[in-house]
């Protein structure tokens, strides 16, 4: 029997809560400003974006896929929450200039190269045998719904941080109380979904290993490290990176659960790197474009003053000659 897939992420985001909660408290007093209704309420929607959605389809999706396939498709989170973004005007694209093109270039080879690691096998590198059950692939489609369900969610919950973090920048605390929303609504909806007590219980070291390593490294370093990199480089930043996880599981589910790995994923993995490059190299050059501009209005300020100036001298000497 064991934990089960909605139980799984309860105890996740108890360890994350446990996890966070005292840095939260103690590093972050004076970062914190007041905790009006309208916070909780964001922080909610938050957790519901991206703790139940985002994991729960997860976990339903991996079981009807491989875990290659899984992290395959994530990769339209880059796009997707590009697209967001870009809507809510959250993310600048100039697609007239150089680095408005680098990066929606460098967005569409990083879903194409993950893409083809799936969709164009060829022949494959490793022959060995899989451990995954042919069972849970019978219903592949369904899976493929809720991965995607989960691309969706993500999206939302990296835009929807970006404007919490200028009203709330205390992001220790923001990320505590999106797992502890979190934790409240997988009881909710366990209580109604796992009525028998033996889907609660760990019995196996396997599970233990599993749910702390959710628990401190992929929801309480990994979130905390993530609203980060959105509050100093944007909601487009760190979705771009979402490729490099292809490349990771493939290769490890290969090497563990027996994945083939296909040559696919070379021509794959190359047009991630050129897109992860094309995507930073426009981000980097719209930074400094942003400096440039900051620099010429602080010189024309400078040079309107010096006008201002000699003006008022001209005009006081005039006014003292006779």
């Amino acid at each position: 029997m064991g934990v089960s897939k909605i139980v799984f992420p309860v105890y996740r985001n108890i360890i994350a809560v446990l996890l966070l909660g005292p840095f939260a408290y103690f590093l972050e007093r004076k970062e914190r400003p007041p905790l009006t209704f309208s916070f909780p309420v964001q922080f909610f929607l938050l957790a519901l974006c991206g703790i139940t959605a985002n994991q729960g389809f997860y976990l339903v999706g991996l079981y009807y896929a491989s875990p290659t396939f899984a992290s395959a498709i994530q990769n339209s989170v880059a796009a997707i929450t590009f697209a967001m973004a870009a809507a809510l005007r959250l993310e600048q694209v100039h697609i007239m200039r150089r680095d408005g093109v680098a990066k929606v270039a460098g967005t569409i080879a990083c879903v194409g190269g993950a893409s083809i690691i799936t969709l164009f096998k060829g022949p494959p590198l490793l022959h060995h045998h899989s451990l995954i059950s042919s069972e849970k692939t019978e219903n592949w489609k369904l899976g493929c719904l809720y991965l995607f369900g989960n691309c969706l969610a993500w999206s939302g919950w990296i835009v929807l941080q970006a404007p919490v973090l200028k009203k709330y920048p205390a992001r220790i605390s923001v990320t505590s109380f999106t797992c502890f929303f979190g934790v409240i609504q997988f009881l909710i909806i366990a209580a109604f979904v796992e009525a028998d007590a033996q889907h609660w219980i760990i019995q196996s070291k396997e599970e233990l290993f599993t749910i702390l390593y959710a628990g401190f490294v992929a929801s309480g370093i990994a979130f905390s490290v993530q609203i980060w990199c959105i509050d100093r480089g944007g909601p487009m930043f760190v979705a771009v990176y979402q490729p490099v996880q292809t490349i990771a599981v493939a290769i490890m589910a290969s090497m563990s659960l027996g994945d083939q790995l296909y040559t696919g994923g070379i021509v794959g993995a190359i047009l991630i790197v050129v897109g992860l490059y094309s995507v930073l190299r426009g981000k980097s050059k719209e930074n400094n474009l942003k400096g440039e501009g900051k620099g010429d209005k602080l010189r024309q300020r400078l040079v309107s003053n010096d006008k201002s100036q000699a003006e008022g001298a001209v005009i006081a000497v005039s006014s003292d000659m006779p």
